[in-house]
């Protein structure tokens, strides 16, 4: 699964475009490299989100297309 569509199916971005513009900011990296939008993430693998000041590093858990809102948070897990 591409890693803009993964940061928006569990809900870490609200928009895929947004998550896209994060990416070829350069502000996502994936086991410690840098990550464009079409980037492939799988299970193991460690996604970090630099937003402003703050950064956030999860572990994927879970890939799936279609996410309800409640089980969003089992695609992933807080590092």
């Amino acid at each position: 699964m591409r890693v803009d569509k993964f940061l928006k199916n569990a809900r870490l971005i609200k928009r895929r475009s947004v998550s896209k513009a994060a990416c070829d900011g350069g502000r996502v990296d994936i086991n410690g490299r840098e990550a464009k939008a079409g980037t492939k993430v799988k299970v193991g693998d460690h996604v970090t989100i630099r937003f402003g000041d703050g950064e956030r590093t999860v572990e994927v858990l879970s890939l799936l297309e279609h996410v309800p809102k409640d089980k969003a948070q089992e695609l992933y897990k807080e590092l």
